[in-house]
């Protein structure tokens, strides 16, 4: 990216189907580029298998997440299968802050809370290939029962009705092909004029001294 344009992070938001693989899809960009922060979201579900405190979620409380709501530390929440999530706002703010691009991965009416308070975040939504590799998926994690994953897919059907509000979306076939796109996605939302007014403005004033 040329020095002149802007280096400010922008937030990225990422939503899908429980099942699409946008956990996995935002670990993997992270890992290969040191340009992104992944928030980390607050939560009232308990951890599935492997998960650590801060590092996947922050898990709290009902209690200590109303407080949150309560204290404005949370730039969105929402309930979600009998749980609360919700994003944390220092984090996010302190990274955009530090020239980070900060990916928020979270639900869709989160997701369009994000864009009210912040108009220039680009809104990205990660697709299975087909609805019946989004139940293989779910089916195959072997962490949830039936009931649960029939729950999952009745709320990706009604999640389905928004998606035309994104300004993104991506296939998540192949996971390498698909880190990609979200990468250059991301790297021309950068190139945007809105995000360059300095740099426009500069060009201006340059040409009307020549």
């Amino acid at each position: 990216m040329s020095k002149q344009l802007s280096q400010k992070g922008i937030i990225i938001v990422v939503s899908g189907f429980s099942g699409a693989g946008k956990g996995t899809v935002m670990k993997a960009l992270t890992a290969k580029y040191d340009k992104y922060a992944l928030s980390v979201s607050a939560t009232t579900r308990n951890p599935r298998p492997g998960e650590e405190n801060g590092r996947e979620y922050f898990f709290v409380s009902n209690e200590e997440f109303e407080k949150l709501i309560k204290e404005n530390g949370l730039i969105e929440h929402a309930g979600y299968v009998d749980h609360y999530y919700g994003t944390p706002r220092k984090f996010v703010e302190d990274q955009l802050d530090a020239g980070k691009d900060v990916i928020l991965e979270i639900e869709i009416q989160g997701a369009l809370q994000i864009k009210e308070q912040y108009p220039e975040a680009v809104l990205l939504f990660i697709m299975p290939p087909s609805a019946m590799e989004l139940k293989k998926r779910l089916t195959g994690r072997g962490t949830e029962t039936e009931e649960v994953i029939a729950q999952r897919l009745k709320r990706a059907k009604e999640e389905s009705v928004g998606i035309e509000k994104y300004d993104y979306i991506v296939v998540n076939d192949d996971l390498d092909e698909c880190v990609e796109q979200v990468h250059d996605i991301i790297s021309a939302a950068h190139m945007a004029p809105s995000r360059n007014l300095d740099f426009i403005n500069t060009i201006r004033n340059e040409l009307n001294e020549l």
